[in-house]
């Protein structure tokens, strides 16, 4: 077979096309044309970024504050002598109980307005209370022994009246017989002259002897009557010796008995503890189930049940450089401002003067109390006291002054030409604004003219910062 039939002829092959090959055009301004208007679109979608990120660039970055505008008694803050300080209560308590034990009762919360003894908290009680209880009872027991004697010793001394009578009739009754013995003494003397004279017989005489014998005896019996009488009146007296010495004794008990009662509702009332003055409590130290002990210095018990203060007694703590120490002068007045309510103006009194000075500070600490307080006040609220400043307050039925003033950052005044002003943004464009200021304290000054009120000024403005230059604001 041949095969010379089925080979390529590549030449001939090669030829042909050329032959037939047409010019073709160039495409490169079509590329051109498509990648200009893929980055115009570009362009156009982040437009905003890109110029962002050219004004990041080329643009100065500044902070921008507000221009303030509050009233003028807040305003007047920065004029003066001032210092900064806290709200204090001269006088504060932390309440505890006098014994350790375990509270079973707390009446009080945060906030809880007290009267002075008011009951904030009772501990356990039981014991205490039953030994109350039995003192009570010995008292009882011992006051009855005193009546009981004292009944005992009016009967006694009552008997004594009936004993000396029976004395005085038994020391009547043997007046008779006496006086008969003495008389047949002598009757017995004289019948027996006459017998030894034969003047009478002697059976007279004998028979007035046998009467004188009955007549000694009647009056020995009566005697002793006397005696038995005097003897039942000195036991009566005794007895009623005896029972007022057991009325004393009896007396003596009931003191004692007394004294453990007392001893024992003193401890009753240490297991209570309550307000000592007037006030409003701050804090509630412990619950319900836990012990409180006045000597606690940590582990599983208490040193306090609660914290209260005296509202009347709420002052300014401030620490006044020494350099300015002689602005703060006792019983003259002082404006305070509250952190809190920095619009509304307390009137001051400036109380006292610590004795000594802080070195390392170089302050002085001084207090300052409130002529008016009034409820939004708290401990520990930051305030501002400014010194030497008029008292005078305004008239009766008169409305206080609505003035306004506007404080700016003491870093946002800049000298142009000559001028003190700053610089205020609008949009992004700074416009220089002319100022009239007054005092300055604190970092803050008063501007009294030029300012309206919460323009955006620049603080800490660049040294090449010119009106009418474009800034980026500092987010």
């Amino acid at each position: 077979m041949d095969l010379s039939q089925l080979k390529i002829d590549r030449e001939s092959g090669a030829a042909g096309a050329a032959a037939g090959r047409r010019p073709r055009r160039s495409r490169a301004p079509l590329v051109w044309l498509v990648l200009l208007l893929l980055v115009g679109g570009a362009a156009f979608v982040f437009r905003k970024p890109l110029t962002r990120a050219v004004d990041r660039l080329r643009l100065p970055e500044v902070s921008i504050t507000k221009a303030v505008r509050s009233s003028r008694q807040a305003a007047s803050a920065v004029s003066g002598t001032s210092a900064n300080g806290y709200i204090v209560a001269a006088k504060r308590a932390a309440l505890s109980a006098d014994t350790p034990g375990r509270i079973v009762e707390m009446n009080v919360v945060e906030g809880s307005v007290v009267k002075k003894g008011q009951v904030v908290a009772r501990l356990y009680s039981d014991e205490v209370r039953a030994s109350v209880q039995r003192t009570e009872a010995d008292l009882a027991s011992a006051e009855a022994t005193i009546a009981r004697t004292i009944a005992q010793r009016e009967a006694a001394s009552a008997d004594l009246a009936r004993l000396s009578a029976e004395v005085v009739r038994a020391e009547a009754g043997a007046g008779e017989p006496r006086v008969q013995r003495d008389w047949l003494k002598v009757d017995l003397a004289r019948w027996q002259k006459l017998a030894a004279e034969n003047i009478q017989d002697q059976r007279t005489a004998d028979e007035t002897a046998s009467n004188l014998a009955r007549a000694e005896a009647a009056l020995q019996s009566a005697e002793a009557g006397v005696a038995q009488a005097r003897a039942a009146l000195a036991q009566g007296e005794a007895q009623v010796r005896a029972l007022e010495a057991a009325v004393t004794e009896a007396r003596s008990r009931v003191a004692v008995v007394e004294a453990e009662r007392a001893q024992a509702l003193a401890a009753l009332d240490k297991l209570e503890v309550r307000a000592p003055f007037d006030g409003v409590v701050v804090l509630k130290d412990a619950e319900v189930g836990e012990v409180v002990s006045p000597n606690s210095q940590g582990g599983n018990s208490r040193g306090s049940v609660a914290t209260m203060v005296d509202w009347s007694s709420l002052e300014v703590q401030v620490e006044l450089q020494e350099t300015s120490l002689e602005a703060a002068v006792v019983g003259e007045a002082a404006n305070i401002y509250l952190d809190a309510y920095p619009d509304r103006l307390y009137r001051g009194k400036v109380l006292r003067i610590w004795p000594t000075a802080n070195r390392q500070k170089a302050t002085v600490e001084v207090r300052v109390g409130f002529e008016e307080p009034d409820g939004m006040l708290r401990p520990e609220m930051g305030a501002r006291v400014v010194f030497g400043v008029a008292s005078a307050a305004p008239a009766e039925g008169e409305a206080p002054a609505e003035e306004t003033g506007i404080l700016i950052p003491l870093n946002a005044v800049v000298k142009v030409d000559g001028r003190r002003g700053v610089f205020a943004v609008e949009r992004d464009v700074v416009l220089f604004m002319p100022l009239e200021l007054g005092a300055e304290r604190g970092g803050r000054i008063l501007v009294t003219s030029g300012l309206a009120g919460e323009e955006s000024v620049v603080s800490n403005p660049p040294a090449d910062l010119n009106p009418g230059d474009r800034v980026r604001i500092k987010e």
